[in-house]
């Protein structure tokens, strides 16, 4: 079992990228996933490549890859708070990350780590396919200490994630059961949001906040959500957590992907607003990360 404590690693060199949001990325591909959904909900997955438009700073680009498959293969990231103020809710969690993880790991194809977070950061289970092995680790988890959740989601994404190249040749995700409320982390929220960018994952989050009543950490968790194209869900109950698990398990099959050489090109470390529209589909939603922070030169 690999524990990890982030103060006990080198996160200073990290540390000093202090512009946040940052991706570092090929200047001559931007890679974009995002989902279509109807105003019911209900996803769109019929879409060719000559059904999308994609604007830069209002700016019209050439789309140079489209990917619209379902079965690319998966890299997920199953990050579990196990911190005492999730204890009440913590074998809910459990048995819904287990149902998640056996109706969406296939064997041969898909890869996913589980990491749990508290005072530290645990990697549980390295990247694998085999998903006894997976939910057995979850099933081994029990609660207690704080919570270092912007750590857990920087280690995931640097050291796990971005493993398997090119980035878009997978759909890489990452779900996280938390509060929110993180007590703990070296590392910032944006540092831990411009990692998952970097790395072109998106995040999903699952609030254990049952009170009904919007949390800083809830506002939180959304926040990581939407800057990374993700949603955040919001169960109640054990049945709605799985639900929860279930709309996740969807999306991820329901993805599309594009690659574009933004023009005129900009080193410029600035932040560049994209959006992706389906060409004369008021009716249809796209949903994406809201644009991308150019490298510096």
């Amino acid at each position: 079992m690999n524990r990890r404590n982030f103060l006990a690693v080198p996160l200073a060199a990290y540390a000093q990228n202090t512009d946040p949001n940052r991706i570092i990325l090929d200047v001559f591909r931007v890679n974009f996933l995002y989902t279509v959904s109807d105003k019911k909900g209900r996803f769109v997955i019929n879409l060719n490549r000559e059904d999308f438009e994609v604007f830069e700073e209002k700016k019209p680009q050439n789309i140079l890859e489209f990917i619209a498959e379902s079965n690319l293969p998966l890299r997920l990231g199953i990050l579990i708070d196990s911190s005492n103020s999730v204890r009440d809710r913590f074998k809910f969690q459990q048995e819904a990350a287990v149902e998640f993880i056996t109706s969406v790991i296939r064997p041969k194809e898909d890869r996913a780590i589980v990491v749990s977070f508290d005072n530290q950061v645990e990697l549980r289970a390295d990247l694998t396919g085999d998903v006894e092995k997976l939910s057995q680790t979850v099933r081994d988890m029990r609660a207690g200490g704080g919570t270092a959740l912007f750590d857990a989601i920087y280690y995931a994404c640097k050291d796990k994630l971005m493993r398997d190249q090119p980035l878009f040749k997978f759909r890489r995700a990452m779900v996280i059961l938390s509060d929110g409320d993180d007590t703990q982390s070296v590392m910032t929220r944006e540092q831990a949001i411009e990692m998952a960018l970097k790395a072109d994952v998106v995040i999903y989050t699952i609030s254990t906040n049952i009170t009904r009543i919007e949390s800083e950490g809830d506002r939180i968790l959304k926040h990581m959500s939407e800057r990374t194209g993700g949603m955040t869900f919001f169960p109640f109950k054990a049945s709605d957590l799985a639900q929860s698990f279930e709309n996740i398990a969807n999306e991820l099959r329901s993805q599309y992907n594009i690659l574009y050489r933004p023009e005129p090109i900009k080193t410029d470390g600035q932040w560049h607003p994209v959006q992706i529209r389906v060409k004369g589909r008021k009716d249809l939603i796209v949903r994406a990360r809201p644009g991308y922070y150019a490298p510096k030169t």
